[in-house]
């Protein structure tokens, strides 16, 4: 996709994303990697009424160039990106930022370690591991570096991540392009979902059924 193209995939996501309550008000925001810098929603933008024009445009060193102010998780979101250049893996194109309704409220009482466990095949294909960052206020500079180190180490792990979810605040998610991150999101926020309706809690998938993902999609788990 060109530019133009980008501009409208983004807001073609992000209208989608608050019509079925992904996002809600201004909450979440969406980046694209471009060859030259990025594209992300601007402040206190509502997702559900975008501009194509009026997105930030931020050249490859974070200054803006275009667009209305970019949103304050600018900074995260080029630390994503950031971190996988540095691994020497592929670069995502996309990171999507939301407060989906049930993966905070798994948050809520400030656990640790992964957000979910592996209870669904397509949770383990299309999203894998989603470890847990502490609270953080949004926007803080600490939160980006705590998903970096995560990133290099599920990476070094042989299990990159396409998630993490921020404490109190929601999920980042990321993809190749915006409508991959979206089905990301819609996984991960509809696992969470399962998760919390299931009494009593579900038993995770086990090595062998793991093993067969692995073996027959890929999964990396």
């Amino acid at each position: 996709m060109n530019e133009s193209q980008l501009r409208d995939e983004i807001c073609r996501v992000g209208r989608s994303l608050f019509e079925r309550g992904y996002v809600h008000a201004t909450a979440g925001n969406i980046s694209v990697r471009l060859d030259d810098g990025f594209l992300i929603t601007p402040t206190d933008a509502c997702l559900g009424f975008l501009e194509p024009d009026a997105l930030a445009r931020v050249d490859a060193s974070g200054q803006q160039v275009g667009g209305a102010p970019a949103s304050k998780t600018l900074v995260l979101h080029r630390r994503i990106y950031a971190a996988h250049a540095a691994l020497g893996v592929p670069v995502p194109r996309c990171v999507i930022h939301t407060h989906s309704t049930h993966c905070v409220a798994l948050t809520l009482g400030d656990p640790h370690g992964e957000l979910l466990p592996p209870i669904t095949p397509y949770f383990v294909m299309k999203v894998g591991h989603v470890p847990i960052v502490p609270y953080h206020r949004p926007g803080a500079p600490e939160a980006a570096e705590a998903i970096a180190s995560l990133i290099t180490r599920y990476t070094g792990q042989g299990t990159p991540l396409r998630a993490v979810m921020l404490t109190r605040l929601g999920p980042n998610v990321w993809h190749d392009s915006p409508a991959q991150a979206m089905a990301v999101l819609e996984e991960l926020e509809e696992t969470a979902r399962l998760w919390m309706l299931a009494q009593p809690r579900p038993q995770p998938l086990g090595e062998e059924a793991l093993n067969q993902l692995r073996i027959a999609f890929g999964a990396r788990w």
